[in-house]
């Protein structure tokens, strides 16, 4: 699948979802992606000439300083920060002064990103709970889309756009489908890149990081999904963070239609 921004890689609208009851999600609404600092021209307009109308940034001030984000000035988005530590590369141990044996050591040690996952859904409730709120009372009409991005899309961003979703009532065999799809986006010159600056700041390209980096393995997503199932699932969390029924009503008839 292309991405639909010029610029970016995993880029998409997750219209056309199957949902449990039948049809399928709407397009137009929620969008996700990768980040949008390298952006082109055509990228831009397309962006201008979208239904988006509000962006969703959940990088660190550290990842946003180093790769602002190219949006153009053909309209305004309003631009909603929500920094989230997990799943960030900002969120790494640091190299500095260890010999390589300490610093494989200390890598090795990394959560995995099931763990990263039900880490990120204990503490950031209120955050998805906001982030649904600006999906279900956008305050555009005429460009009433959402988008939301992290750095490379598919963590933060696949955490958030699953819950979102799965609180919906798509399929959740497509969801995970859906999340699984950004290491095909990715593969190539996003991973290369990414992984070759890992490498510059001394990083070891053990599996336990080029997973955290590149995949999107199926059982990481599936595990969110048990942690949440074991706590009344994707609805009864967004509740739990403060998301009205109204709200959550609202998120449906948006998403479903």
């Amino acid at each position: 699948m292309s991405a639909i921004i010029a610029g970016t890689y995993n880029s998409r609208d997750t219209g056309g979802i199957p949902l449990t009851a039948g049809s399928s999600t709407r397009a137009g609404v929620l969008y996700r992606s990768d980040a949008l600092a390298g952006t082109t021209g055509n990228g831009v307009d397309t962006l201008a000439a979208s239904p988006i109308g509000t962006i969703v940034d959940f990088r660190s001030d550290l990842e946003k300083t180093g790769a602002p984000n190219r949006i153009g000035s053909a309209r305004e988005f309003a631009v909603v920060e929500l920094p989230l530590l997990q799943g960030s590369f900002t969120g790494m141990p640091s190299a500095a002064g260890l010999d390589e044996a300490a610093m494989r050591a200390a890598f090795a040690r990394l959560p995995s990103l099931a763990d990263i996952y039900v880490q990120m859904l204990g503490s950031a409730a209120e955050t998805f709970a906001e982030v649904a709120r600006l999906v279900a009372r956008p305050s555009d009409e005429t460009h009433g889309g959402v988008l939301v991005h992290c750095t490379a899309g598919k963590d933060r961003t696949g955490v958030a756009v699953a819950l979102l979703l799965d609180a919906a009532g798509a399929d959740r065999g497509a969801v995970i489908a859906d999340y699984v799809l950004s290491e095909t986006n990715l593969a190539g010159e996003w991973a290369e890149l990414m992984l070759a600056r890992l490498k510059a700041w001394g990083v070891p390209l053990i599996p336990a990081i080029t997973d955290l980096v590149t995949a999107t393995p199926p059982e990481a997503i599936k595990a969110a999904f048990a942690w949440l199932d074991e706590r009344g699932g994707s609805a009864e969390y967004l509740r739990g963070g403060g998301l009205s029924d109204a709200d959550l009503s609202a998120l449906r008839e948006r998403i479903a239609g």
